[in-house]
C-alpha cells in the first residue's frame, strides 16, 4: 500500500479530510466532497438494509486507499465491511454468489486498472445470470472502482476501461461527475437488481478539476452540486444532466471531462450546451437527441483512448438520429491510442485547450 500511495498526489489521500459517518443529528444538507458523498451513500444504505455488504482490498479496516469506505467497519461490523484477499476475480466471484443468494454486495476494485482479472466473472457470470436462469436469479451487486488519470498514476493507475463494459449486455455503467450525483446514483445502483459497474473519477474525489493543471484546484465546497442531503435520495440511472444550456454546439461528456468541457467552452467563447451523461448504459439518448437537434453541432469528450472508445458509439448514435440537423461532422476529443504516460500526463489528458480547438473547428464546419 505504501508503494501505491507514494505514486498518488497527496491531496488524493488526505486523511484529515476523511469522511465520517452521518450522525443522527446531522443537518439535512451538508457540503461534501465526492469521497464523503460516496461514503455517506454506503453508510445510509447499510444502515437501512442488512443485506448490503461492502468489501475489497484494504476496504475494511483501512477504509480504502481513497477512504471511501472509512468508518464503515467500525459502525457496521466485521461481517458487513471487511477486507478481501488480493484477488479481483475472487472479490467479484464471491459477490456474484452473495447476490444470487439474496445479499447486495458492493465491492471495491482498488483501481480500475486492476479490474481485468475479474472481467471474465463480470462478463460471463454477473451479466448473464438473469438471462441464463430465465429470471429466477438476479445479481444485485455493484462493482465500485476509482478510474481515470490526472493524478500522475502512470500507466497502471490511470486507465479508463468503461467501453469494455458498455459493450456487455446485462451490465449497467455509471460514472458520476460531482458529489450530489455520486451519492444519489450509488444509492440507486445498490438498489438495482442488475449488476452495476460504478466508476469513480479519482481526479474529482477532492474537487472539480477543469483540466488547467497549472492552476490551483478549487474545493468542492464552493460548488452547488457539493450540497448533498445527508439522508437517502435517489438519482435515477439512465438520465443525463444538462450542466450548462447553450445554443451553438452540444458537448457530450462524463466524469472529469464534464468539468474540462465547461472550461474548454468558456476558453473558446462558445455558447456550448454541456451534457453530463452520468450513466453510459442505459444511455439518455432522448436528452442527447434533443440537444443536438437544437444546436446542430456535437463534440464528444472522454479520457479513454479514441479507438473503440465510447465516443465512437455516441458519434454513431448522433449521426443516426440527428443527421439532417448536423451542420458539421461530429468531433471527438479523447486520450491517445497509447498506454497512459507518466512523464507526459498533460499531453495525454484531454484538456480545455484541446476542447476549445475542437469547438472552434466544429463552429466553422470543419474538423
Amino acid at each position: 500500500m505504501a508503494e501505491i500511495n507514494d505514486k498518488i498526489e497527496a491531496d488524493m489521500v488526505d486523511q484529515k479530510d476523511a469522511p465520517a459517518s452521518v450522525a443522527p443529528d446531522a443537518p439535512a444538507v451538508a457540503a461534501m466532497n465526492m469521497i464523503q458523498a460516496l461514503n455517506s451513500a454506503l453508510d445510509v444504505k447499510m444502515a437501512e438494509d442488512p443485506t448490503v455488504v461492502s468489501y475489497g482490498e484494504d476496504a475494511g479496516y483501512f477504509g480504502g486507499v481513497f477512504r471511501v469506505t472509512d468508518h464503515l467497519q467500525k459502525k457496521h461490523g466485521l461481517n458487513r465491511s471487511f477486507d478481501a484477499p488480493i484477488s479481483e476475480s475472487g472479490i467479484v466471484g464471491t459477490a456474484i454468489g452473495m447476490a444470487a443468494y439474496g445479499l447486495r454486495p458492493v465491492v471495491e476494485i482498488q483501481f480500475a486498472d486492476y479490474i481485468y482479472p475479474a472481467y471474465d466473472q463480470i462478463v460471463s457470470e454477473a451479466a448473464k445470470m438473469r438471462y441464463r436462469s430465465g429470471g429466477q436469479f438476479t445479481t444485485p451487486m455493484v462493482v465500485r472502482s476509482p478510474y481515470g488519470g490526472g493524478i500522475f498514476g502512470g500507466q497502471t493507475h490511470s486507465q479508463s476501461p468503461e467501453s469494455l463494459f458498455t459493450h456487455i449486455a446485462g451490465l449497467k455503467v455509471v460514472i458520476p461527475s460531482n458529489p450530489y450525483d455520486a451519492k444519489g446514483l450509488l444509492l440507486a445502483a445498490i438498489e438495482d437488481d442488475d449488476p452495476v459497474i460504478f466508476f469513480e473519477p479519482k481526479r474529482l474525489y477532492n474537487g472539480p478539476f477543469d483540466g488547467w493543471h497549472e492552476r490551483p484546484v478549487s474545493p468542492w465546497k464552493a460548488q452547488e452540486l457539493a450540497q448533498v442531503p445527508t439522508g437517502k435520495y435517489i438519482e435515477p440511472i439512465g438520465k443525463a444532466r444538462v450542466m450548462k444550456e447553450g445554443s451553438d454546439v452540444t458537448i457530450l461528456a462524463y466524469g472529469t471531462m464534464v468539468w474540462v468541457a465547461l472550461a474548454g467552452a468558456e476558453h473558446a467563447g462558445v455558447d456550448a450546451e454541456v451534457i453530463d451523461l452520468r450513466t453510459l448504459v442505459p444511455l439518455d439518448i432522448e436528452a442527447i437527441e434533443a440537444s443536438v437537434k437544437k444546436t446542430g453541432r456535437c463534440i464528444i469528450v472522454h479520457e479513454a483512448p479514441k479507438t473503440s472508445g465510447f465516443g465512437g458509439e455516441l458519434s454513431a448514435l448522433v449521426q443516426e438520429r440527428c443527421f439532417y440537423h448536423l451542420e458539421a461532422p461530429v468531433a471527438r476529443v479523447t486520450g491517445w491510442d497509447t498506454p497512459y504516460p507518466h512523464a507526459f500526463e498533460w499531453e495525454y489528458f484531454p484538456g480545455p485547450q484541446r476542447v476549445a480547438d475542437a469547438l472552434k473547428a466544429v463552429m466553422t464546419g470543419g474538423r
